[in-house]
């Protein structure tokens, strides 16, 4: 048996689908690089990890499933929007989650310097701008 070699997820994310997990460098052009290698994500999820410093200045959707979104450390409000309003979830503490429902449009504020684990349906992602 070969030993594993560790890898960060800060530098190489995960693909996810029912039999496989599928390492991918993270790069410059790291989302083009993926419909490249994954056309349209249809039964996938992808693994990734943030760190953000300020607000989110987009909302984005996903239409395949649920999100699941996890704070490692800092604090993050999430904004969701769904049937035209619009509640708040508070991540204030390390391992706080929400699974964001599936079509719900979502944004954050941010509030300290904040690390965010991801799994995300990526097939059909939407993304708009704050200003409608």
């Amino acid at each position: 048996m070969s030993e594993e070699i560790p890898k960060n997820i800060n530098s190489t994310y995960v693909v996810l689908d029912a039999d496989n997990a599928i390492p991918v460098a993270v790069s410059d052009h790291f989302y083009q690089d993926l419909e490249q290698q994954f056309r349209d994500f249809k039964g996938k999820r992808l693994v990734s990890h943030y760190i953000f410093e300020q607000d989110w200045d987009s909302w984005e959707m996903h239409p395949a499933g649920e999100e699941f979104v996890c704070l490692l450390f800092g604090r993050v409000d999430f904004v969701l929007e769904q049937d035209g309003s619009e509640r708040i979830v508070s991540l204030n503490a390390p391992g706080d989650y929400i699974l964001v429902p599936s079509g719900t449009w979502h944004t954050a504020k941010v509030y300290t310097r904040s690390s965010v684990l991801f799994i995300t349906p990526s097939e059909g992602t939407q993304h708009r701008s704050h200003t409608i």
